[in-house]
Order: structure tokens, then C-alpha cells, then sequence
């Protein structure tokens, strides 16, 4: 996730680490985090394998900065990871949202459908939080009034976004 949602912000724009961490930070929230220790090997990373530039311009006030550019390799790789998202980037909601934060760089609307449908089919499947063996449990089932909000909240959610996808599905497929 970290990875793809550094080529997708450096996709936009180039920037400087303490920027891109800012962009990092308001993407991923509270939920996840970045820390230097985990966002500077991973900009190493996608250096080391020519996916990024990093070039060295002159501080306004401090010391010098590292601006990080996509290399056309980093584009042709963030197209790639949209194109043919992990199963975890479309079933983990968090990672999710990175995908989906980036999709429009996906130039061809077939192509961004495609990766919609995995979702979508994900979403219909029957699923819950909490199960009676190998059933999923709906709110109603539950006397745990926590419990039953969570499902309460989760079926809202997914009733939203599954609106939204059968929408933008039929939007890209004109």
C-alpha cells in the first residue's frame, strides 16, 4: 500500500519527503501512519529499482532538499499495480481507498471497470464480522448492541459503496 501510494502521489506531482509524508499521512489517517523509519527505505526501494529520480535543490531557509520524481518505469508501474491490484488491495478497505485514490491514473475506463468488478464481487459476497460456524451473522441476529452497531454500520457502508460502484461501472462502460 505504502509503496503504491507513493508512486501515485509522485504520479501527481513531484515532491519532497516531508511533503509526500504529509500527503501519505492525510491519505492513510489515523488508521495507518507513516512513519520516516517506514517511508524513507521504501522511497530507497523504489529508487534502488529506477521507479523513482531523486534530485537535490536548494532549501528556502534550511538545508538542501530531495525532490523524488516518477521515472516513466514508476509510471508504467503504478499503471501495472492498478491495473492488476493484490487481492488484499481490494478486500482490506484501507488499501482500498489507495487504489482507488489513483485509479484515473488508469488511463483506458475498461481497465478501471475491471479492477470496479473485483470489488463489487467481493462485496456481494455474504460476510460479516462475527459467525455462528460458518454463517455470517447479520445485526438483527445479535444482542450485543456493540456488536450489532458494527454490522449496523458495516451494511451502510457497503450499501453506499455498492450503490456507487454499479453506478460508476455503468458510467465507465458508457
Amino acid at each position: 500500500m505504502l509503496e503504491l501510494a507513493i508512486l501515485g502521489f509522485l504520479y501527481d506531482t513531484p515532491l519532497h519527503g516531508y511533503e509526500l509524508r504529509k500527503r501519505l499521512t492525510a491519505l492513510t489517517g489515523h488508521v495507518k501512519t507513516v512513519a520516516e523509519s517506514t517511508l524513507y527505505p521504501a522511497i530507497k526501494r523504489l529508487e534502488k529499482t529506477g521507479l523513482l529520480a531523486r534530485t537535490t535543490e536548494p532549501g528556502a531557509v534550511a538545508a538542501p532538499r530531495h525532490v523524488l520524481t516518477l521515472t516513466q518505469g514508476g509510471q508504467q508501474e503504478l499503471r501495472r499495480r492498478l491495473a492488476d491490484p493484490d487481492p488484499r488491495d481490494i478486500s482490506d478497505e484501507n488499501r482500498w481507498f489507495t487504489v482507488l485514490a489513483f485509479l484515473r491514473h488508469l488511463d483506458d475506463s475498461a481497465a478501471q471497470s475491471a479492477v470496479l468488478r473485483r470489488r463489487l464481487a467481493f462485496l456481494e459476497e455474504p460476510a460479516s464480522f462475527f459467525y455462528e460456524g460458518d454463517r455470517p451473522l447479520a445485526a438483527e441476529e445479535l444482542d450485543d448492541p456493540f456488536r450489532r452497531g458494527i454490522l449496523t454500520i458495516a451494511r451502510a457502508t457497503s450499501r453506499a459503496e455498492l450503490r456507487w460502484l454499479r453506478e460508476t461501472i455503468a458510467s465507465l462502460d458508457g
